[in-house]
């Protein structure tokens, strides 16, 4: 079972890697850039607060969490367009996007 106190950090990198984006930056935050694209990436786990800025945000999380996080995020309506991919230790992955009326670019 994944370490829900570990963010999965190398897994967001990989994921957005493979998707030929470049990826910058340290910690569990980082910026994954494609074409005229600029994603703010960050890993979170279970109890991680959500930032309050930005344009294009992805959030990789334990899939475990993915759910809890989009509830949390369509409750708080952020300004920014956001996705979440929760992951699994075997390295699949799952999306989930930003309601409907947010159409989200990554």
């Amino acid at each position: 079972m994944a370490t829900v106190s570990t963010p999965p950090i190398d897994q967001a990198r990989s994921i957005f890697t493979d998707l030929g984006y470049s990826v910058s930056g340290d910690g569990d935050e980082f910026r994954a850039e494609r074409k005229w694209r600029v994603v703010r990436v960050t890993a979170l786990t279970d109890s991680d607060e959500t930032p309050d800025d930005g344009e294009l945000r992805c959030f990789v999380t334990w899939k475990e969490y993915a759910s809890e996080l989009r509830t949390q995020l369509r409750r708080t309506d952020p300004e920014y367009e956001w996705a979440i991919i929760g992951v699994r230790e075997d390295d699949d992955y799952e999306v989930l996007r930003a309601p409907p009326s947010v159409a989200t670019a990554i």
